[in-house]
């Protein structure tokens, strides 16, 4: 049985959560890391880089749990939002529309990509393309292509991982080669459809905020199970929702969002556990 781990955006506060899942459900005999194909996108493809390491999902879990320091949180204010949508609005044409933000995203002051660069890295635990199939997800800013980075594609997990989580109008897109590249998010928060052909399928989705004419997670789950994929959802409790919060890049929100997650995979346990098999 082939089995695949889609995993969505959402921050750091995503990152924590899904990890929360991850390690609670694993502490309950239901293990996901073992997925055939992981798919990330944004938050989710920090996470898929790190289960497919090697590194075991408790130590992962536990590194949540960390105090954040001098980690600076920054924020989706209103106004990056409000250029979002309307960028993201103005057509039903969604390689148009995803050109529109990444023209915004390369017009806006963020910090430098070196310095951007230097905190994806050290997110991941190891710098190589897993031997498993992982999934990056991203977005070409000047086409508005949707990209789909895995290991045969010719760039680094750094930069891959970088692009997906390139939030527009927060960080800057991410230049591999001549082109530039923007989160993944910006076409699915969770781009579940890249599970097609799996025979299970489990979604760990921080958010499923659609906007424009980006495709839903609902009708990407319905075209999955109408294929013959068993398929789950797994999205925040209102007890995780809580523990996030309003400011889903708040590293003080982490360890909370974490623990959150480990909580909520007591309750989800035995529906992701009859899907995985």
């Amino acid at each position: 049985m082939t089995r695949a781990l889609v995993l969505g955006g959402g921050g750091v506060t995503g990152v924590a959560w899904e990890l929360g899942v991850l390690y609670g459900l694993a502490a309950r005999g239901v293990d996901l890391t073992g997925a055939d194909l992981v798919v990330g996108t944004s938050a989710g493809s920090v996470v898929g880089a790190q289960v497919c390491s090697g590194v075991a999902v408790a130590q992962l879990y536990q590194a949540q749990l960390r105090d954040p320091g001098g980690e600076v949180a920054a924020r989706l204010g209103w106004r990056v939002v409000a250029r979002l949508l309307r960028a993201g609005g103005l057509t039903r044409d969604g390689a148009r529309a995803r050109a529109r933000i990444g023209a915004m995203a390369v017009a806006a002051r963020t910090p430098s990509e070196e310095s951007r660069r230097a905190v994806i890295e050290a997110r991941l635990p190891v710098r190589q393309w897993p031997a498993r199939r992982l999934l990056v997800t991203a977005v070409d800013a000047a086409t508005g292509g949707f990209v789909v980075f895995e290991a045969g594609s010719g760039v680094s997990l750094v930069d891959a991982v970088g692009a997906s989580c390139a939030v527009p109008g927060v960080w800057p897109p991410v230049t591999v080669g001549d082109r530039r590249f923007i989160d993944g998010g910006m076409r699915s928060a969770v781009n579940a459809d890249l599970a097609a052909g799996a025979e299970a399928v489990v979604v760990l989705a921080p958010t499923s905020v659609a906007f424009g004419p980006m495709p839903r997670l609902a009708a990407q789950v319905a075209a999955l199970r109408s294929a013959g994929s068993r398929v789950v959802v797994v999205a925040p409790d209102s007890a995780a929702r809580a523990a996030i919060g309003r400011n889903v890049l708040d590293p003080a929100r982490r360890a909370g969002a974490a623990r959150a997650g480990r909580a909520q995979a007591d309750a989800v346990a035995e529906q992701v556990a009859a899907v995985w098999g």
